[in-house]
C-alpha cells in the first residue's frame, strides 16, 4: 500500500529548499549520543547518514574510548569525547547543556551500550533535550534504558522510538501490552501507553504510529502544542528493502529519521517554508520519510552486492545509496535531491 500522497506532500514541505536561500546550519544540526569502547561503528553510521541525506552538521557525543576510531572514519563528523567514565554527570552537565543548545535533534542509542556511566549520561541528555524542546530519536540500548524507566520519555510527543523485532517485544512487555492484541495493532497501543510517543516498529513492513490521547495543560506546554490536541494515526511503509539484514542498518535509519526531524525543527522556527505543517506531525512525518529512504537505500545496495559473492552487501554499502534513494522518492528539484545550477553544463 503506497504512503498517502498528502503525507508525502507534507514531508516535502519540511525538506529545506536547495535554492541558495539558507545558510550553514539551517538544513539541520544533528547530534548522535553513543559510542564507547566496544561500539564505534553504530554512531558513525547514524551520524554519517545524517550528512548523506542532507544535514548541514553532524555531531557525535561519545566516550573518549571511542572518539579516535570515529574521527578516523570521517573528517566530516564533529566528535565530542566528553562522556568520561571518571567524571560525574554533574561535572559534564554544563558542557552537554551548551552543546545540545546548538542542535536541532538528538539521536540517542547507537553504540550506547549498557555501562552505567553511559546510561547515566544518556538519561541526562534526554532530560536536557526535553527541557530545550528538542526532537529526539531513541534506538538500540536507549530503548532498553527507556524500558527500565518509562518516565524518561512518557508523554514527550517530540520523540520517535525505532525498535526492531526483539526491542519491540521487550518494550511491549515493559508497558504491559496484552499479547492477544493482533501484532499489526500493537504499535498503536505502545504509543498510547507511552503517552503519545511516535513508534516506528521495524519489520518486513515498517509500522509507524502516533496515538496520543488529549493533551493536558502540562503536556501541551512540554510539547509546544495546544491543550486538548490529540492524534491517532497509523501508516505502514512497505516499499521494498534489501533481502539481507546486517547489523547497522537500524543506525542508518536513526540518522535519516533524525535529520528529517532536524529539518522539521528548522521549518518550525521559520528558517524556511510556510508554516503549514504543525509541529505535532513532524515526528510521524520524519519516521515515515526516514523509513522510506532507508528501505530504498537497502534495496539499491543489495541489488548491486547481493548475498555474498560480489562481495556481499554490508551496511557500509548503503551509505552511497542514500542520495539516490532520496531522489527516487522525492525527486530531484529544489525539494528533492537538487536542482541544476544556472551554469551547469557551461564552460
Amino acid at each position: 500500500m503506497p504512503v498517502p500522497k498528502h503525507i508525502l506532500n507534507q514531508i516535502k514541505a519540511i525538506i529545506p529548499p536547495l535554492n541558495g536561500s539558507l545558510h550553514k546550519g539551517q538544513s539541520g544540526r544533528v547530534g548522535v549520543l553513543g559510542g564507547a569502547l566496544d561500539y564505534t561503528g553504530a554512531p558513525f553510521f547514524a551520524s554519517i547518514s545524517a550528512l548523506r541525506i542532507g544535514a548541514d552538521l553532524s555531531h557525535v557525543i561519545c566516550s573518549p574510548t571511542a572518539a579516535g576510531a570515529i574521527k578516523s572514519y570521517s573528517p566530516d563528523l564533529i566528535v565530542h569525547p566528553i562522556l568520561r567514565e571518571d567524571q560525574t554527570t554533574d561535572q559534564v552537565k554544563s558542557a552537554l547543556d551548551s552543546l545540545l543548545s546548538r542542535l536541532h535533534v538528538l539521536v540517542v542509542g547507537p553504540g550506547l551500550g549498557r555501562e552505567d556511566y553511559m546510561i547515566n549520561y544518556a538519561k541526562l541528555a534526554v532530560k536536557i533535550a526535553k527541557e530545550q524542546g528538542m526532537y529526539l530519536v531513541l534506538d538500540a540500548d536507549a530503548l532498553w534504558m527507556v524500558g527500565q524507566d518509562l518516565g524518561l520519555i512518557h508523554g514527550y510527543r517530540r520523540a520517535v522510538l525505532t525498535p526492531n523485532v526483539m526491542e519491540f517485544k521487550r518494550l511491549s512487555e515493559n508497558v504491559k501490552i496484552d499479547p492477544s492484541i493482533p501484532p499489526e495493532e500493537r504499535a498503536m497501543h505502545v504509543s498510547r501507553a507511552l503517552g503519545g510517543v511516535t513508534v516506528l516498529q521495524k519489520g518486513a513492513s515498517d509500522i509507524i504510529c502516533t496515538n496520543t490521547g488529549e493533551a493536558s495543560k502540562e503536556q501541551a506546554e512540554l510539547n509546544k502544542i495546544k491543550e486538548g490536541e490529540s492524534t491517532e494515526e497509523r501508516v505502514v511503509v512497505d516499499v521494498p528493502g534489501g533481502l539481507k539484514r546486517c547489523g547497522g542498518q537500524g543506525d542508518i535509519l536513526s540518522g535519516t529519521v533524525g535529520t528529517i526531524m532536524a529539518w522539521g525543527k528548522c521549518f518550525e522556527s521559520g528558517a524556511f517554508g510556510d508554516g503549514s505543517v504543525p509541529p505535532s506531525r513532524i515526528p510521524l512525518l520524519a519516521a515515515i520519510g526516514g523509513s522510506m529512504v532507508t528501505r530504498t537505500a537497502s534495496r539499491r545496495a543489495f541489488s548491486k552486492r547481493g548475498r555474498g559473492n560480489l562481495p556481499g552487501v554490508v551496511t557500509q554499502d548503503m551509505i552511497p545509496e542514500i542520495g539516490g534513494a532520496f531522489a527516487e522518492i522525492f525527486g530531484e528539484g529544489e525539494k528533492g535531491w537538487g536542482a541544476p545550477t544556472a551554469t551547469e553544463g557551461k564552460l
